[in-house]
């Protein structure tokens, strides 16, 4: 009841949120709240603020909160100053590779502070308690007049963050502290410290390059109340459990949305977020029957932050709701398809399209209006289809929760397979997209001689005819067939998909995406194109059973956060690399991995190598300003090595058994990289076929999740060995020596000792900074010693 009350004070004091955004905008800085300060400190986790001299002026409150406060340094004396230790190895690497140091340790001229937490009282209240604080109204007019509209244009970038936090009835411990500083060596760099968030520090900077503008997270890691458990980030203030959406694509494509859920809500609330793509447009909502207020704002900077392309709303209600279930409807607009030529079409909000809150699993009932003249593919079962003059109405049933709802739309032909208990659909442009058209060759006469009488115009060359374009559905029952098989294999391993209809739709460019019940394949995985090289190979070889893996890893099992998104892609990558294993052998399979490894041996630029430049954990901060490309060689390439590398120390049958367990035990639920090192040393330890002696040398598999999915580094290894003795005791002695790789890399490489008759052992020998030596008794002398003989280890 205490909480309601709140909630029903906050709404009546703050009014619309549009009126409020407003007010803070325009409120400004309050030179009667300008402060001479020294030694003033904010602390949040593991990052400390020191404002030893200089001026401190406050935001005039709102509503009676005051949200913001500048500070400068520029004053006789003064100073200031930022330090934040990072507390992993990993975090302190990615700090130092864009600030030169493992520790920031800055000092800054200005900053301004923004905060929804209890930095204003705590502030105003060590202000006014110092004896070494005096007033300074007369430098505040300065101030305000200088800063305002730098404050303005910041709070815009956390509008819908501020109003949530302002109408919500969470308490303020649960709101935000962000800083942006100005020193001489970094220039501008950010702060943000978010209870809310599931790493709550985060350091980082804008950087514009190359005409783009990126967000360069320096280090982004849980703060240390929330590691030691004292602290948690708080659950999600709503469940949406099933949505309702009708959906209009008009002759011009636009699509026009009614999005109808229903959702439980845990606690009161004031305003409800949702996250929608920036191409759509909230026209209109309501909940529980009863218009509320829509408020959006283009909240750059902390999209940017986050890393999403979405854009965040607030639905705001006249009274707030008490908690359980409720009704939404939002009505929503914008241009999501494209034309790419040829009647082939581009989905580009292929997630977001209709709004989300957070990643949750949901029933789906759809029902889309269409040109009649095209078709539209989406998941789930066909409940109606049917015909009303020149539209085309399908109604469809997701059956079962799944995480999306996503569609395509072209002119297709289709094919269709029934195994195994499941159904493919698979669907093919009738023409390639323009990208794709063979172009007419110009014919270009060759030199003449000096002084020779030209014979034509430059302008006027002849040209061949074009090659005959190569038809996207020559391949479609045979690619059908492929992907049933793929589809039935990985249900044998993992259990049922989500869905027992698999649609697959062909999308312009070059990748794929996997949704429950739906995939994407570029239409380059059609066809056979003329000079595709070794491009080829991936999109007719990889790329449908990479996204059918996705059925299973990603859209059952999902990630909690992005630092574990290497587990989806890596896995898919690699199943999609057993799957060709099953067809053409592991030879084929150990060439790509090789290609694999060059990429990620290639160098940048600056001379680094590709890999070097952060571990899979870092996800998606790996696209930053100084190497775009990064992300996907280690995301996807070493993450398929990590789990090749993890096959070969557990044994096929323990990794698989591992697999198959993990996909049932974490079904609609996400995965960490701690639980599935936890699951794969539970099935190293308990699988007698697994083995046995790599268990003696890591048990529990520390040190390889720590050097391969914590770290950096690709070895160079080199192996000495030398016999002494006679059989039946032969005392063979082995060295291995590591280089090219930080001193504290360390992993387990295997040594096989190979005997006559085709016996052999095989020993696990822990690498180091040092020659690591080993003493093995043999009954006789080996006729070879040979170092990593079946490819187990990702080295140069």
């Amino acid at each position: 009841m205490k909480l309601v009350v709140l909630a029903l004070l906050a709404a009546a004091a703050f009014g619309s949120a549009a009126d409020v955004a407003r007010q803070i905008r325009e409120t400004g800085l309050d030179p009667r709240e300008c402060y001479r300060v020294r030694d003033l400190e904010i602390r949040r986790g593991e990052a400390s603020i020191f404002l030893n001299e200089g001026l401190l002026i406050f935001q005039r409150p709102v509503s009676g909160r005051t949200l913001a406060a500048v500070f400068t340094a520029e004053v006789e004396g003064g100073d200031a100053e930022i330090l934040l230790i990072p507390p992993s190895r990993s975090e302190r690497a990615s700090l130092s590779r864009f600030t030169h140091t493992p520790n920031l340790e800055e000092r800054f001229r200005s900053a301004v502070l923004l905060f929804t937490d209890g930095t204003a009282p705590e502030m105003l209240a060590a202000v006014r308690q110092s004896p070494a604080v005096r007033p300074a109204p007369e430098e505040g007019f300065l101030l305000a007049a200088q800063w305002n509209p730098v404050l303005a244009n910041l709070f815009r970038s956390f509008e819908v963050r501020m109003m949530d936090d302002l109408l919500s009835s969470r308490p303020q411990r649960e709101g935000f502290f962000f800083a942006t500083l100005s020193s001489v060596t970094l220039g501008n760099f950010d702060l943000l410290f978010d209870p809310r968030a599931r790493r709550q520090l985060m350091a980082g900077q804008v950087v514009h390059r190359d005409g783009r503008t990126f967000y360069d997270i320096w280090t982004n890691f849980e703060s240390r109340d929330f590691r030691t458990g004292m602290r948690r980030p708080p659950d999600p203030t709503v469940k949406v459990d099933n949505y309702r959406i009708e959906a209009t694509l008009s002759e011009d494509l636009r699509l026009t949305v009614r999005s109808a859920m229903s959702l439980k809500s845990e606690q009161v609330s004031a305003s409800l977020p949702f996250e929608i793509s920036p191409r759509m447009q909230v026209t209109a909502a309501e909940i529980d029957g009863r218009a509320v207020e829509v408020f959006a704002r283009d909240s750059v900077r902390a999209n940017m932050i986050r890393g999403e392309q979405n854009e965040t709303f607030l639905l705001v209600p006249e009274d707030p709701l008490e908690p359980g279930e409720h009704h939404v409807v939002v009505h929503h607009e914008g241009d999501v398809v494209a034309h790419a030529g040829n009647q082939v079409y581009f989905v580009g909000s292929r997630v977001n399209w209709y709004p989300l809150s957070g990643t949750q699993f949901a029933e789906y009932d759809l029902v889309f209006r269409h040109p009649r003249k095209l078709n539209l593919v989406t998941s789930g079962t066909l409940v109606e289809e049917h015909v009303e003059g020149d539209v085309r109405i399908s109604h469809r049933r997701s059956g079962s929760p799944v995480r999306y709802a996503g569609f395509n739309l072209g002119d297709y032909s289709r094919e269709a397979v029934e195994k195994g208990g499941y159904r493919v659909e698979i669907y093919a442009n009738r023409q390639l997209e323009s990208a794709l058209q063979p172009r007419s060759i110009p014919v270009i006469p060759p030199p003449q001689s000096p002084g020779t009488p030209r014979r034509q115009p430059l302008g006027n060359l002849a040209t061949l005819p074009p090659a005959t374009a190569p038809s996207p559905g020559a391949r479609l029952r045979q690619m059908a067939n492929e992907i049933a098989d793929q589809l039935t294999w990985m249900s044998d391993w993992f259990g049922p998909p989500p869905q027992k209809l698999l649609a697959v739709a062909p999308i312009p460019g070059n990748f794929g995406q996997g949704f429950p019940g739906l995939i994407y394949l570029s239409t380059m995985a059609y066809v056979e194109l003329p000079g595709a090289g070794g491009r080829e190979a991936y999109f007719s070889e990889l790329l449908s059973a990479h996204e059918t893996a996705h059925q299973w890893w990603g859209n059952s099992v999902t990630s909690p956060g992005y630092e574990d998104d290497w587990i989806q892609e890596g896995l898919a990558n690699y199943i999609a690399l057993m799957a060709l294993e099953r067809r053409r052998g592991a030879k084929v399979v150990d060439g790509v991995l090789e290609q694999y490894r060059k990429r990620l041996l290639d160098k940048t630029q600056d001379g680094e190598t590709i890999e070097s430049l952060g571990p899979v954990t870092l996800g998606l901060r790996l696209q930053n300003s100084r190497n775009t490309g990064a992300w996907r060689a280690i995301v996807y390439d070493k993450g398929a090595w990590i789990f090749h590398m993890l096959r070969r120390r557990m044994g096929d049958a323990a990794f698989r058994d591992m697999l198959a367990t993990v996909a049932e035990r974490w079904r609609e639920e996400p995965l960490s990289t701690s639980q599935l090192r936890m699951a794969a040393a539970e099935f190293l330890e308990k699988q007698p076929n697994g083995n046995a002696h790599y268990r003696s040398v890591d048990p529990k598999l520390e040190t390889f999740f720590d050097t391969w999915t914590g770290g950096t580094g690709i070895p160079e290894l080199r192996l000495k060995w030398s016999a002494k003795g006679v059989a039946p005791k032969v005392a063979v002695t082995v060295t291995v020596e590591q280089s090219g790789v930080p001193d504290d890399f360390t992993d387990a490489v295997p040594v096989e000792l190979q005997l006559a008759r085709g016996k052999s052992v095989t020993r696990w020998m822990r690498t180091s900074s040092s020659p690591v030596t080993i003493t093995q008794i043999l009954p006789s002398k080996p006729v070879k010693v040979l170092l990593d003989p079946a490819n187990a280890t990702l080295k140069r």
